[in-house]
């Protein structure tokens, strides 16, 4: 199998006296295809790992591979760009700007692409649809429920196409019903070859995955599918 994602021995750190260990030394491989749950309590360094895989922040030392690229030492331009080719967010708190319709938040995840505007909208639209919103594509979020402004924030997350979704506590804020209708459109991605890895605290929605991966005090402290990870400085 292809990694899609490869930790090797990262730290994290941030600054205090002493500075605050959040990841210790974390190796982790997630293979290509796989759905994976993260899951621990608060401050068990989960949502850090979620930065670290997402390239949103940069480890202390250690390797960071994603699809066979190292992004521990890279610029944030090119860090950028690894974020729009091959990553898709889908948040607890949705990020939608509320001056804007669902169609034009939706399209605003392919604004640094290069794709002309109107390729752009048709894109939003046809993502829209996926998801079932193709009826609400012109309301702002705070006319639409909880469970479509999380399939909205879906459709933004999945408009390029990414290989890997990351989703951090996506039923977090939303009823058992919405929650249940987001975790199908989850799946549904996952069955068409996308890489899945969710962040969450909720102990019975991990253990309805495949994987579950449980993380305590910024190490992993048990791993029910690891596949074998390399050694630093092995491809």
């Amino acid at each position: 199998m292809t990694a899609a994602l490869e930790l090797i021995d990262v730290v994290k750190e941030y600054p205090g006296e002493p500075p605050i260990r959040a990841l210790d030394g974390v190796s982790l491989r997630v293979d290509e295809g796989e759905m994976v749950a993260i899951v621990g309590p608060s401050g068990s360094g989960k949502s850090t790992l979620l930065h670290i895989i997402g390239t949103l922040d940069q480890p202390t030392s250690g390797i960071v591979r994603l699809a066979g690229v190292e992004t521990s030492a890279m610029s944030d331009r090119n860090l950028s760009a690894v974020r729009s080719q091959l990553l898709g967010f889908v948040f607890q708190q949705f990020f939608l700007l509320d001056g804007m319709s669902a169609l034009e938040n939706v399209a605003n995840g392919l604004l640094y692409s290069g794709i002309a505007p109107a390729r752009r909208r048709a894109a939003a639209r046809e993502a829209l649809e996926r998801v079932g919103l193709g009826h609400r594509l012109e309301h702002i979020p705070s006319k639409l429920s909880g469970g479509e402004r999380q399939r909205v924030a879906m459709a933004r997350a999945i408009i390029n196409r990414p290989a890997i979704v990351l989703a951090d506590e996506p039923t977090g804020n939303l009823d058992s019903k919405s929650g249940t209708s987001v975790m199908e459109l989850i799946t549904e991605l996952h069955q068409e070859g996308r890489t899945i890895i969710i962040i969450t605290h909720d102990r019975e929605l991990a253990a309805s995955l495949p994987r579950q991966v449980l993380v305590r005090d910024g190490k992993i402290e048990s791993d029910d599918g690891a596949p074998a990870v390399a050694t630093a400085g092995v491809s």
